[in-house]
Formats: structure tokens, sequence, C-alpha cells
């Protein structure tokens, strides 16, 4: 099944996709796709539920989000393409909730940014509390699936001093959506991910060349954190960023971005600079 949220930033309310694609409006069956709702997603028939008109906004598509855990390095091809060594354990960094994002609203770039960059990602969105568990028990504590862009500033990431954290953090650098996916309806390790920017082919892979992957990536990080329903896990990139290419390829104002994953539907973002 596929779920989002729709309406003014702050003011979203549930829905689920119909076989057509379109929204049917779930706000009579639960107040939002929040904490405990997520381990029990309803089974509903979407035709039985009142149709959403018109085109609007739509928001991310899970509320309550806690922590947005990034994974780094987690594609072979990704590593190879920056002449790094694949990592012997996940690398983790964060992202700050503020920099939450709809999958089609513009992402504002920092003042003085340099090297703005994008990073399409299968998403993980945790359903129940997770803490110390099994491979074998992780994808239980799953709701559902996404796409995160992890918009990075490359000149604050790697640049000077501190942690990967400050080029990722920046408001808006993380859009999430459009939809929220349930297990059942993907094969989570053989999905395709491509970027466009400005019409052009950037990136392409597919999650069967992760390093680490979904199943061992909750239960790893379940072992440094409790996992929360709504956090979301953004899960590594495959090559094609702009610092890999050559020479480098950097966002820029009025660029556009489109993001697709299979199963997981399209964003489709502008991008501005910091008025």
């Amino acid at each position: 099944m596929r779920f989002a949220r729709y309406g003014a930033r702050g003011q979203e309310r549930p829905a689920i996709l119909d076989g057509e694609g379109r929204l049917r409006d779930l706000s009579g069956v639960v107040p939002d796709l929040a904490g405990a709702v997520l381990g029990k997603l309803p089974r509903v028939d979407p035709e039985t539920l009142p149709l959403v008109e018109g085109t609007p906004r739509l928001g991310v598509p899970v509320a309550g989000v806690g922590k947005i855990v990034g994974i780094g390095l987690n594609y072979s091809d990704h590593a190879a393409e920056l002449g790094a060594e694949p990592p012997k354990e996940p690398v983790v960094f964060l992202k700050a909730i503020t920099a939450l994002n709809g999958p089609y609203d513009p992402v504002i770039l920092p003042r003085g940014s340099r090297k703005g960059d994008w990073e399409v990602e299968l998403g993980i969105v945790i359903g129940t509390r997770a803490k110390y568990v099994t491979e074998a028990d992780a994808l239980s504590h799953v709701a559902g699936y996404t796409i995160v862009n992890d918009v990075s500033e490359r000149a604050l990431q790697l640049e000077g001093s501190g942690q990967w954290t400050k080029g990722k953090s920046s408001d808006t650098f993380a859009p999430v959506g459009p939809w929220l996916v349930t297990p059942d309806e993907l094969d989570v390790q053989a999905l395709d991910l491509v970027t466009e920017v400005n019409g052009e082919a950037m990136q392409t892979g597919s999650t069967s060349r992760m390093i680490f992957g979904v199943a061992e990536i909750v239960s790893y990080l379940s072992g440094l954190m409790t996992l929360e329903p709504g956090d979301i896990i953004a899960t590594g990139t495959p090559p094609g960023v702009g610092m890999g290419h050559k020479p480098p390829r950097f966002l820029k104002d009025g660029d556009e971005m489109v993001l697709r994953i299979t199963g997981l539907g399209e964003q489709r973002v502008q991008v501005q600079a910091q008025r």
C-alpha cells in the first residue's frame, strides 16, 4: 500500500493512494501517519474513502520524525568513484530534522553555498521501537520505504573542521517522499535509483550494490541508538553525485532535480539560492 500526507506545511493530513494513483483522505481512519500507527498501518479499501480533489501539496509522508540517520559510502560503485575504500562497518551521521522537506518543495541553498550536491537514497521508515534487534528480526520493525534526497553542501561537509552533519543539515536538505510504501510492495534489495538534473541523467544505480543491506543497517543502528517509530534512515547513494563528476558538478539557483526509485515514485524539486 502507498501512503502520503497532503496539505500546507504543518497542516498535512494522512492519505492513501487508490488503484489509479488518486489520493484518498485517511483522516477518518487515523489521525496521522505517526507513532503507533506506523507499527500497524491501516488495511482499508481506498475506494471507500473520500477522494481528495485537485492537486494539493504533498508533505513528508510520515509525521513525528524524531531523527534522520544517514549511512555514508554504502554503494561499492559510489565508493569507487570517490576513490574511497569500502567501509568495513556502516558510516553513520545525522541530519537535523529541520532539514525535512516535501518531495516537491524547493531546496534552498544556504548563504555562501558553493558545492551543493544531490544524493538519491532509499529511505527506511521505522514502524516499531527497535533496540538491539537481530538482522533476522530487523525488517519486522520497518513500516515502509520512501525516497530521500540527502542534499549536501560539500564545502561544509568536507572542508574545514567538524563533522559531516554540518554539510547535511541545512533547512530543506532532506526532501522525503512522495509516498510511504509498505514492505510487501517491494523487493527492497533490487530497486533502481535515478537522479536527473536539468533533464540530464546524473545518477543510476541499484540497491543490489549496497554494501550493507537494509536488515543489517537496522540491526546495526539499533545497537547504537534506540530507533523509534517515525525515524528515517537514509541508506546511502549510488554513483553519479556532483563531486564525483570530472570536473565536479554542483547545484545552482534555478536547477531542477528529479529523483526516482522503483515503486517509490518521483521527487521533482527546484533549487533556489537563499534570498
